[in-house]
């Protein structure tokens, strides 16, 4: 058995290796084991996303952890910093999330948060990997008396929604303002128009019709152009785009213009800035987020700290440094004096309160950076040899490097949840830096490229 745990968590195509029922039973075991107390009956929460594979994820990890004596509580259909939330909050021991975020319904995926709620480390998770390795485990298992109880929160989403709701302002409101949120057919889609029809906005929301198989597709954070058409079309002031566990958001201002997550960071850091709220005058990105952000926030006195690519890393970066405010050009954005985790539902309310305390629109905030052409390219691998170990692959990036002569970057790396190599280059001229991520991503294809 390889590495079962990527950037964020165990990720896969659902019923095919390692996401399978049978693993996940392990799973449910080795948390149970992991977690479980000896003083008490060990309590791990389980939310999931509205995937049709979760309903047999959810029962095999809740038999594993029930074998092991210990509790299990059933949230259902939640966002992922809802579980992170809940967890916390009722003082549980673990919790647990089914969910492959942004990817579409095929795949699924098992992630964990710790009884504090936030994302469990790199220790941790192979403390799971080799409990699922062992038997361990198995030789566990608790006598018929001291099986586990699994129970259902019927007012999970309602904790949630309250949680959501105290960070707005009280003496604001959204009472005359249009917004369109979409909800990606995941598991936003009761709390997030609620939360925001209930702090007083008109709302109107889009894909909010689940049926296991329409989870972001065509719709949410990852194809925000249905959404920027909405917002136009009805006139509206604000637009949020959700992803498929409600952990990212890319938003859209009234005429219709997307607002990625580099943009949101650097007007929320300029305002947070501006009221003492930014510790250490510090903004945590990813190694992905546009040079133009950086450039921006210098020169307003704001440094740029960069993590590697995960939210897990961003914010391990942040707990680091004592820093309040980061995320990933994706849409993850972190208020550690908030949550533990990104929230898409509170980050639109984050800039939502900006907006209304400033008495400027969205489209107005966002003007503070020149982005610097960068360019993106996927290849399908076959494997994920170390770049550096294929003499083509270094070369072809030690000579882009030395072409740019520091006028921009490369970056170059795997995925750690796909089968896929990623190369970023960024610089002055985009057709220049197109040609030079062409050459890098020829080089991968003709060593490790899928075919």
């Amino acid at each position: 058995m390889g590495k079962l745990f990527g950037t964020d968590g165990i990720r896969g195509v659902a019923n095919e290796y390692p996401m399978t029922p049978e693993l996940a039973l392990q799973l449910g075991m080795a948390t149970g084991y992991r977690f479980g107390t000896r003083n008490r009956r060990g309590r791990i929460i389980i939310g999931k996303d509205t995937r049709l594979s979760c309903y047999m994820f959810e029962n095999a990890l809740a038999a594993g952890i029930c074998a092991l004596g210990s509790d299990v509580m059933l949230c259902g259909p939640v966002p992922t910093p809802a579980v992170a939330y809940l967890t916390a909050s009722m003082r549980a021991d673990a919790g647990v999330v089914i969910s492959a975020s942004h990817n579409p319904y095929q795949d699924n995926g098992i992630k964990f948060i710790g009884p504090d709620g936030f994302k469990l480390n790199d220790q941790i998770e192979s403390e799971i990997e080799e409990l699922v390795l062992s038997e361990k485990p198995d030789r566990e298992r608790v006598r018929a008396s001291r099986i586990g109880q699994a129970r259902r929160i019927s007012d999970a989403t309602g904790r949630y929604i309250v949680f959501l709701k105290n960070y707005f302002p009280k003496d604001l409101s959204l009472e005359g303002l249009k917004i369109v949120v979409d909800c990606a057919n995941g598991a936003c889609y009761r709390v997030a128009p609620q939360v925001f029809s209930e702090l007083g906005a008109e709302v109107t929301a889009l894909a909010i019709s689940p049926n296991g198989r329409n989870i972001n597709d065509g719709c949410g954070a990852t194809s925000p152009q249905n959404l920027a058409s909405r917002v136009c079309e009805e006139e509206a002031d604000f637009g949020v785009a959700l992803d498929g566990d409600g952990d990212r958001a890319i938003l859209v201002d009234h005429a219709g213009e997307i607002v990625d997550g580099d943009e949101i960071m650097g007007l929320c850091a300029i305002e947070f800035h501006k009221s003492k709220r930014l510790a250490n005058d510090t903004l945590v990105a990813s190694v992905m987020s546009n040079y133009g952000l950086e450039i921006a926030l210098r020169e307003r006195g704001i440094r740029v700290v960069r993590a590697p690519v995960g939210d897990r890393y961003v914010v391990e970066e942040m707990q680091k440094g004592g820093h309040v405010l980061g995320g990933e050009q994706s849409g993850h954005v972190v208020f550690l004096d908030r949550h533990t985790t990104g929230d898409g539902i509170l980050t639109a309310i984050e800039v939502l309160s900006i907006c209304a305390r400033s008495g400027r629109r969205l489209a107005e905030h966002k003007r503070f950076m020149d982005r610097v052409p960068q360019v993106l390219l996927r290849i399908q691998v076959r494997e994920k040899r170390p770049l550096e170990e294929m003499a083509s692959v270094a070369g072809a990036i030690r000579g882009v490097e030395g072409e740019l002569n520091g006028g921009g970057r490369v970056y170059v790396r795997y995925s750690g949840t796909e089968p896929v190599a990623r190369v970023l280059v960024e610089g002055r001229d985009e057709a220049l830096i197109r040609a030079y991520a062409q050459k890098i991503a020829r080089e991968i294809e003709k060593e490790v490229g899928a075919g």
